[in-house]
Order: C-alpha cells, then sequence, then structure tokens
C-alpha cells in the first residue's frame, strides 16, 4: 500500500489549495479514504472521509462548507479542495485509507504535505 501526498504550499488567508493522495498497491475503489491533519503541538484530527463509489462524504465542523473532497477511481486519486483558507487550517496533511463517519482511519497512511495559511 502507497499513499502519496501533494498539493501543499504557502498560501494567504482567504486563498485556495488542492491536495491530491495518489494511491497505489490495493484496491482502491472498494475502499473509504480520509484526510487528516496535524498542527504543531496538537493532536491529529480528522478532516474529511469519501465513502467508495462517492456515496457518502463527511467533514469535520470547522471545514463544512469550505473544504470539499472527491475522487477518481481511474486515476485512484483522492482529492481535497480547500477554499477560503484560515490560519488555523495551518498543518500537515495526511490521507489515509479505511476512514469512517467519524473521521477515524483504520488503514495505511501517507508521508503527509505541509499547509501553511498566512499573510
Amino acid at each position: 500500500v502507497q499513499l502519496v501526498e501533494s498539493g501543499g504550499g504557502l498560501v494567504q488567508p482567504g486563498g485556495s489549495l488542492r491536495l491530491s493522495c495518489a494511491a497505489s498497491g490495493f484496491t482502491f475503489e472498494i475502499y473509504a479514504i480520509g484526510w487528516f491533519r496535524q498542527a504543531p503541538g496538537k493532536e491529529r484530527e480528522g478532516v474529511s472521509c469519501i465513502s467508495r463509489s462517492e456515496e457518502t462524504t463527511y467533514y469535520a465542523t470547522s471545514v463544512k462548507g469550505r473544504f470539499t473532497i472527491s475522487r477518481d477511481d481511474v486515476k485512484n486519486t483522492v482529492y481535497l479542495q480547500m477554499n477560503n483558507l484560515k490560519p488555523e487550517d495551518t498543518a500537515v496533511y495526511y490521507c489515509a485509507t479505511d476512514c469512517d463517519a467519524l473521521l477515524r482511519s483504520f488503514g495505511s497512511w501517507g508521508q503527509g504535505t505541509q499547509v501553511t495559511v498566512s499573510s
């Protein structure tokens, strides 16, 4: 199992980024895939989860209405579109397999990509 995140960077408050999670080594389309983040000095938290076949999506309250998760089962990739970014969104963002409605993961993790929101 391999998960590779990309798309992070430095953005000003109010800006946008799109993160990508490219997966390989497993049957991608049968797994729910999620995004998680960890800010300095804080515990890792769930951000969003998308079920297989895009049937259902889940979001943390803090990002609902600003972030959108999607998946492309042909490209074996999950995306996280992040709009209206705030300084409190600064964190390392990870994707992981086998997430659930409570934004937990029971599977494998990527190495993470840094998102910094600052003026």
